[in-house]
């Protein structure tokens, strides 16, 4: 798509350049360094605060990497700045803060991420914050409902939509059938408008994200390629990669 090269320019680094056995944790700001560094972009997710702030977090709960069990929602970004991770002295960042880091540096590629109720808060405050980052940026979102708002809300925001074939894990299960083909087709196309696709790479090829990469010019991001039978097939079939626990 006429204008996004930034956006395939280099391999993007899935939650950051990130190595758990040498305490870089995912989605730290030592992670995003080190993916800056490695000159790569940054791939990286967004959960919104009980006081309506984004929060730069894979899971929508404490406790997988740090301490304690609460979900982010239910509590303050202060509450949550103030968790310690279990093996890093990172703390978790707000989009205000990784962009401060970042400042223009690298790609940004940012992960909406949602429990499928309706809830638009993280879009309308990742518009906010970004309304002023001057930097390569973009907001994804596996729903298509963030999708469409996105598109409303902050037009001139480049927005993505992230989706695989069969859903498969547990996390879907809230989701009807007939609404996960949906996604895996994109047949939401007409009122998200997504600027480019992100779909699996294990899923790949697929007919809906190669008919909107061939015929209709989005580019096409795969991941998470994690080893040389994912890149290669990525090499294939998408237009660059989102990676994890390989160097590119």
């Amino acid at each position: 798509m006429p204008g996004l090269d930034w956006l395939t320019a280099r391999p993007i680094a899935h939650r950051g350049l990130h190595d758990a056995a040498a305490g870089v944790i995912e989605n730290t700001a030592s992670a995003f360094n080190a993916a800056i560094a490695g000159g790569y972009g940054i791939e990286t997710d967004l959960q919104i605060s009980a006081d309506g702030e984004a929060m730069v977090h894979h899971d929508d709960a404490l406790g997988r990497l740090t301490e304690g069990s609460t979900r982010l929602a239910d509590i303050t970004a202060a509450e949550i700045k103030a968790i310690r991770f279990q093996r890093s002295a990172d703390r978790i960042l707000t989009l205000g803060e990784l962009c401060e880091l970042v400042g223009g540096r690298a790609t940004l590629v940012l992960e909406l991420k949602s429990r499928f109720d309706g809830d638009r808060r993280l879009v309308q405050r990742a518009a906010a914050v970004l309304t002023n980052y001057a930097g390569p940026v973009a907001v994804m979102s596996f729903d298509p409902a963030l999708v469409e708002a996105a598109r409303h809300i902050a037009p001139g925001l480049t927005r993505g939509i992230v989706a695989e074939r069969h859903y498969a894990h547990h996390e879907w299960d809230r989701l009807p059938p007939s609404e996960k083909r949906r996604m895996a087709h994109l047949l939401h196309a007409l009122r998200t408008r997504p600027q480019f696709v992100a779909y699996s790479v294990r899923d790949l090829p697929a007919a809906a994200p190669l008919i909107a990469r061939m015929m209709f010019g989005r580019p096409l991001l795969t991941w998470t390629v994690r080893n040389e039978a994912d890149r290669q097939r990525a090499l294939r079939w998408a237009n660059q990669i989102i990676f994890e626990g390989i160097r590119p």
